[in-house]
């Protein structure tokens, strides 16, 4: 039985509908990026007047001091665990020499993009080393952000942090016969009003920037979209043109990320979906303990990942950079600190999953009763803060 897949459209927050499937073995989640972000804290004290007098010298002494502190984690300066060996340089393919990424999806509208992760970063103790974000395939135009890949603001965080562009073979908002097919892809229907173009500008940002690079993933979760888009085999011959033209163009700032759902009732359509290692640089996959957003058990991140990540060293790739592209956790109401302690358990799986290189967490929610997949309360915050903070998700940035 085909899965319904998701929406994406960051506009479109009530898009989706029930999710079909087996969900307690990881089935993919419907909805979209919501707007929003984490809430900012404030606090106020007060003392004896001759206290008050040294309160803002003080104040500033720990704010410095924090901000030093965070920007040794982020240089992958501190911690005794942190060897000669992992301060060589990052790969061609943007893989650290030692530990994993750390990254996020934060809800978001297009224009406030840095405003929210920057928001998110001083709520969790440091910068991001990857920021996901979504698009459609429409054609690029100056007031339509949803088709333009590299918006200003999306370039504005990317210049110190490294952008996942994840693109998708749909209109937001358009007609049936608007949205693009598979086999339309492939026969170069979309090169010169939208390939091409986006092409150019991934090409000229790099260009402009240095050589940057820039994650890049077409029609994530693609196992979802079968038959709907068409057959996995129009899938690779869509893939395989998309990353063709690209090099045609000249554009070799691009880091293709295949991403799946991981889905184990998905297994046979997903290996006919992989386009071939030479069509493909990270491999992803997008595993979450849904819980009562899909009437299920309570999962831990290992049951979350390490069937998945089995799997995939087995039976596509046992070398390709592996990238968790969205990890995440429902709420338990009936047991508030559970997502803390789930997300607790993170950093001790992540060193048990080999090749696993970046790990990226789902921080909005999806439609539906229960399915808020942020983070719910403080003790969430802190245990996140925690993971973040991490010798194996603080390494030295490219």
């Amino acid at each position: 039985m085909r899965l319904p897949r998701r929406s994406r459209n960051p506009d479109d927050p009530n898009a989706g509908g029930p999710n079909a499937g087996d969900p307690s073995a990881g089935g993919p989640k419907r909805g979209g990026p919501s707007a929003g972000g984490p809430a900012s804290r404030a606090a106020a004290g007060a003392g004896p007047r001759h206290a008050r007098r040294r309160w803002p010298l003080l104040v500033v002494a720990a704010v410095c001091a924090s901000l030093v502190t965070t920007l040794a984690v982020r240089a992958g300066a501190g911690g005794p665990e942190a060897g000669p060996e992992c301060r060589e340089p990052v790969s061609d393919l943007l893989e650290p020499a030692c530990g994993a990424w750390f990254g996020a999806f934060v809800p978001h509208a297009k224009a406030d993009l840095a405003e929210k992760v920057e928001a998110y970063e001083r709520r969790v103790g440091r910068r991001l080393d990857i920021v996901y974000t979504y698009h459609d395939m429409s054609e690029v135009t100056a007031t339509r952000w949803e088709g333009q890949l590299l918006t200003a603001p999306e370039q504005r965080v990317g210049r110190d942090r490294m952008l996942l562009l994840s693109w998708e073979s749909k209109v937001w908002g358009g007609t049936e016969a608007q949205q693009p097919r598979w086999e339309d892809i492939a026969a170069g229907t979309y090169d010169a009003e939208v390939i091409d173009v986006q092409a150019r500008r991934i090409k000229e940002y790099g260009e402009r920037n240095d050589g940057r690079k820039v994650f890049l993933s077409f029609d994530l979760e693609m196992d979802t979209r079968v038959p709907e888009h068409g057959t996995p085999e129009e899938f690779v011959a869509a893939w395989r043109h998309i990353h063709d033209r690209f090099r045609e163009l000249g554009v070799d700032n691009v880091i293709w990320t295949w991403i799946t759902t991981g889905y184990p009732g998905h297994r046979e359509v997903i290996r006919r979906l992989y386009p071939g290692d030479d069509y493909v640089d990270w491999i992803g996959y997008n595993q979450y303990n849904y819980h009562r957003c899909h009437r299920t058990r309570w999962r831990s991140f290992e049951e979350t990942q390490t069937a998945v990540h089995r799997w995939i060293r087995t039976h596509l790739s046992d070398d390709k950079p592996l990238m968790l592209s969205e990890f995440g956790s429902a709420h338990d109401t009936a047991r508030p600190s559970r997502q803390a302690e789930w997300y607790r358990d993170v950093p001790d799986v992540l060193e048990k999953l080999d090749g696993v290189k970046a790990a990226l967490q789902w921080n909005s929610r999806d439609p539906g009763p229960h399915c808020d997949l942020s983070l719910a309360n403080e003790e969430s915050w802190e245990a996140m803060r925690r993971l973040a903070a991490d010798p194996r998700l603080n390494q030295p940035p490219p």
